[in-house]
Parts: structure tokens; C-alpha cells; sequence
């Protein structure tokens, strides 16, 4: 099986994916339950009102620094002006643009995951390959199945 697609990137989806790379780490978890235990704590136990203005920076602070980050990665990256190639087949994925390509092979793909904008392949820990379900129109049921049968069940974390 082959299969061929073409996304484009955008801020918007930068934000989807740094948003669920952030929110599903320990740090994000925490500072999340910090928030809403300081608002909480001020709803609850009457306490000062700094507990529900330190609860709301917190709350706030990550999304809108994500944000930011996501419109100036995007502005900052050559490769993102342009659209990237992807080929998958049975020996993995190839990326592609203009007169460069490289070649990643399933057994390298550390794990894959959908956001609610994007399906995402961790090609480390720390880098992916981000596909917008927007992009893949008709091809998002052929990418999950290309993902699912090349990669171990326990690194597919995909849900439609």
C-alpha cells in the first residue's frame, strides 16, 4: 500500500499540537491543578483575592504564551511557507520539499496521536509530523490504517 499527502501548515495548527504536547506532560498537568486549586481555594475557603488573580494568571498564562509561540514558529520557519510532501509505504515515510526529502522508517517512529485538529506522528520524542485532518479530506481513514498496521498497537494512540 502507498499513500500520498500534502498539508500545509498554519499557526492554528501549530496551537492544536502544542496545546496537546503541553496539556498532556507533567508540567502542564500540574500547573493546571495548581490554577484551579488556588481558584478553588478562593471560591471555597474565602480566602484572599490574590489566590484568584494568581489562579487566573496561571490558567491563563500557558495558553496565550502557546499562542505566541505557535505564530512565531510558524513565522520563523522557512519550511512551513510551503507545502510538505508525505509518502508512506511499507518501509515508512517519506517527507519531501522542493529538491529535499528524508526518509523515516517505521521501526524508528517513536509513537502517534490525534489532536483534535491534527493526527501526529512522533518521529522522537520531541519532533512530529503533524497532518491536519483538514489536509487529508478522504485520506485521514487510510493514514490511521497505514499508522496502525506498521507501528505497535501500544505506540497508536489515535482516536477518529
Amino acid at each position: 500500500m502507498k499513500l500520498d499527502i500534502t498539508v500545509k501548515m498554519t499557526p492554528g495548527v501549530l496551537y492544536d499540537y502544542l496545546l496537546y504536547s503541553n496539556y498532556t506532560r507533567f508540567q502542564g498537568i500540574l500547573g493546571t491543578v495548581v490554577g484551579l486549586f488556588l481558584i478553588a481555594a478562593f471560591v471555597i475557603g474565602k480566602q484572599s483575592p490574590i489566590f484568584l488573580i494568581m489562579g487566573l494568571v496561571i490558567e491563563a498564562y500557558l495558553p496565550y504564551t502557546l499562542f505566541l509561540a505557535s505564530r512565531r514558529q510558524y513565522l520563523n520557519t522557512p519550511a512551513f511557507k510551503e507545502p510538505l510532501n508525505f509518502s508512506f509505504d511499507d518501509d515508512g515515510m517519506t517527507i519531501s520539499q522542493g529538491d529535499q526529502s528524508e526518509t523515516q522508517s517505521w521501526e524508528a517512529m517513536y509513537k502517534a496521536v490525534s489532536t483534535p485538529k491534527s493526527i501526529v506522528l512522533y518521529t522522537s520524542k520531541y519532533n512530529a509530523s503533524i497532518f491536519p485532518k483538514k489536509d487529508l479530506e478522504d485520506k485521514k481513514a487510510m493514514l490511521i490504517e497505514m499508522i496502525s498496521t506498521h507501528m505497535p498497537t501500544k505506540k497508536v494512540k489515535i482516536r477518529g
